[in-house]
């Protein structure tokens, strides 16, 4: 199997990303990894379309099993420092 390629694209909450991902990826016909969430689903999210939604304390243990590539504190949800 030959080498892909990664593309990152990074902004703060509600810059777009997720309508800029769409687009590229009904255009170049890409697959787009999804990210895992503490926060609760909003109207017409799926678990692990959008996001994969997480209890704190799911999170929490797949961080400790190493389970992600990188994770961060996003509006004072951190969960090093607010256990469930």
């Amino acid at each position: 199997m030959g080498r892909g390629r990664l593309f990152v694209v990074s902004g703060p909450s509600g810059a777009g990303k997720s309508t800029v991902c769409k687009q590229v990826r009904r255009d170049l016909n890409i697959n787009l990894a999804t990210s895992a969430t503490t926060r609760p689903p909003r109207k017409g999210e799926e678990d692990g379309r959008e996001y994969y939604f997480l209890t704190l304390d799911e999170f929490e243990k797949r961080i400790e099993n190493d389970e992600f590539l990188e994770y961060a504190n996003v509006h004072g949800n951190n969960p090093k420092q607010n256990p469930g």
